[in-house]
């Protein structure tokens, strides 16, 4: 169950990271999770772990990591759109 809730949660970090940026995760749902996931072992790698943690994610780092991601996504994605 530990697991399906990890997934839960980083999934709804990539989704907020996506709203907050006003920018679409790309991949959907297994984006959101991936976004979720590697924006939290970024966020806590370079702000560490703080604020409240819930399903084995400190929130507010795994955010900020989560949008962070997502902006240079995006970025890289328009980039390589426009190039083809």
């Amino acid at each position: 169950m530990g697991f399906i809730w990890s997934l839960i949660i980083g999934g709804v970090i990539g989704w907020l990271a996506g709203l907050i940026l006003g920018r679409d995760v790309p991949g959907g749902i297994i984006g959101n999770i991936i976004a979720g996931f590697i924006g939290s072992w970024l966020g806590s790698l370079l702000l560490g772990g703080w604020g409240p943690m819930i399903g084995g994610f400190y929130i507010i780092p795994a955010l900020i990591g989560a949008a962070a991601l997502v902006f240079i996504l995006s970025l890289i994605l328009r980039t390589a759109k426009h190039t083809n």
